[in-house]
């Protein structure tokens, strides 16, 4: 196959703009160019040269090249109907128009091709039908690909919100934990400081009764000193004088003598108990400012609408919905949402404080369960509720009474969850069902904050029993 033969581009090309000619003007040494870009280089230069040659002009107004004019706009025609692929594509073994589409063969063939020993007997189309047909074949595989792509699209969207929700996910994590550490230190440093105060008061007891003690030696000891003094000096005396003077000095009496100097018991600064078990002491007191919660709910489970609390313990629905990844572990339909860890095993329970709520649900739900719009399993959600809003189907316990705290308690190895009134004491209903994978908290709440307890912390000690 071959096109129509055409001169090359560069005949009709100006040699100042480079560009097809527009309005070519002749000059005498036989050099075209565009009627503006040859008067707009005359100003320039201030010379009229011909810019190819640089021949000096006589004509100041060169005529027009009609004829190199007609074949650029023959050109620039033929060049768009290339361009719009219209072109007239012709057989290279025949010259003729391609017309005809062989079926067996699959390429466009010329009447004389269609007539030709090579092509006997064959199935022949017009070419616009046969272009038709096969557009259709390609719509088909196209279709389902351009699907393909903006369900691409779609994800890749969603993989840009996750990762900006990650950065802040980040950025606010890391500032509770520096409030959480910060409020530790402090409570470390007034610790520190507290105990710092009492050994320096008791540094400052034990010197004041030293200090007394020794102030009472030194009276004692001078006392002592003068005696000595005066008996030295009558021991020194004659004889005569002596007998006379003698019974004038202080002599100590028995008692006096035999009683001996005191040492102080106590005096020491208590070590012990400054420093015995510090740690330990401190860890002890440090439950008075920890709380310990046994279910901490997951952001990254909370439909779009719902408001988790910083320390995870609590939630709120809001008038509006917050702009998240649609994560697969998040609701998207339900004002739902799940605790942070599973259960495989054991016995668990946790307090939700329901509050004045008219309308909420709690329970547990298995792992699995999907958690997007026409995908959630109601039947694997066990679920104790009260007031409307509820999807009625699964197995749920719809309260008559308002109450204020829920207890949930999850046997897995007994197969059972159990709800009761803590305040009350009072048992309200219990599910049978052996679990085969992991269960999750469920929390449902339409209009008021659910919130889940903590539990008081303590420390004890044991001791082991030496064989």
């Amino acid at each position: 196959m071959a096109s129509k033969r055409s001169l090359p581009e560069e005949d009709f090309t100006c040699p100042v703009c480079f560009d097809i000619f527009k309005d070519p003007v002749l000059l005498l040494c036989s050099h075209s160019f565009c009627k503006d870009c040859l008067q707009k280089f005359w100003r320039e230069k201030k010379s009229k040269e011909c810019p190819v040659c640089r021949r000096q002009s006589s004509l100041g107004d060169p005529p027009l090249n009609l004829a190199l004019r007609n074949v650029c706009e023959s050109f620039l025609k033929e060049k768009s109907k290339r361009a719009s692929g219209g072109s007239e594509v012709l057989c290279s073994l025949h010259g003729e128009r391609l017309k005809l589409f062989c079926v067996e063969d699959k390429q466009p063939v010329c009447v004389v091709c269609q007539a030709s020993r090579k092509h006997s007997g064959h199935q022949f189309l017009p070419i616009d039908e046969a272009a038709l047909d096969y557009k259709e074949q390609l719509n088909a595989v196209l279709k389902p690909l351009q699907k393909k792509l903006k369900e691409f699209k779609g994800v890749k969207k969603t993989c840009d919100r996750t990762a900006r929700h990650i950065k802040v996910q980040a950025h606010q994590s890391e500032k509770q934990i520096k409030e959480e550490f910060e409020k530790l230190h402090q409570f470390l440093k007034d610790e520190e400081e507290a105990r710092i105060r009492a050994l320096k008061e008791e540094e400052e007891q034990k010197r004041l009764i030293m200090k007394e003690k020794t102030e009472e030696m030194n009276k004692e000891m001078s006392t002592l000193s003068d005696t000595i003094t005066a008996i030295e000096k009558q021991m020194v005396a004659e004889d005569i004088i002596f007998q006379f003077s003698w019974k004038n000095v202080c002599v100590p009496s028995s008692t006096c003598t035999q009683q001996k100097p005191q040492r102080v018991s106590g005096a020491l600064i208590d070590v012990a108990k400054h420093l015995g078990n510090l740690r330990f002491r401190v860890w002890e007191k440090m439950k008075d400012i920890v709380q310990f919660t046994p279910v901490l709910l997951d952001p990254n489970t909370a439909e779009p609408s719902i408001i988790v609390s910083e320390d995870l313990t609590s939630f709120e629905l809001t008038c509006t919905r917050e702009t998240l990844p649609d994560n697969p572990e998040r609701f998207d339909d339900s004002y739902c949402v799940l605790g942070s860890e599973g259960f495989n095993s054991g016995s668990h329970y946790w307090d939700v404080e329901v509050g004045h709520s008219t309308a909420w649900s709690v329970g547990v739900t298995t792992e699995s369960n999907q958690r997007k719009r026409g995908t959630i399993s109601w039947g694997r959600v066990w679920r104790v509720g009260y007031g409307f809003g509820w999807h009625n189907t699964g197995p749920r316990h719809i309260l008559k009474q308002t109450l204020h705290t829920l207890r949930v308690h999850l046997d897995l190895d007994k197969g059972q969850v159990s709800f009761s009134d803590p305040l009350q004491n009072t048992h309200l209903h219990t599910f049978k069902h052996t679990f085969t994978e992991k269960v999750l908290p469920f929390f449902y709440s339409q209009w008021s904050p659910l919130s889940i307890l903590p539990l008081k912390p303590s420390v004890t000690i044991e001791q082991h029993r030496l064989c």
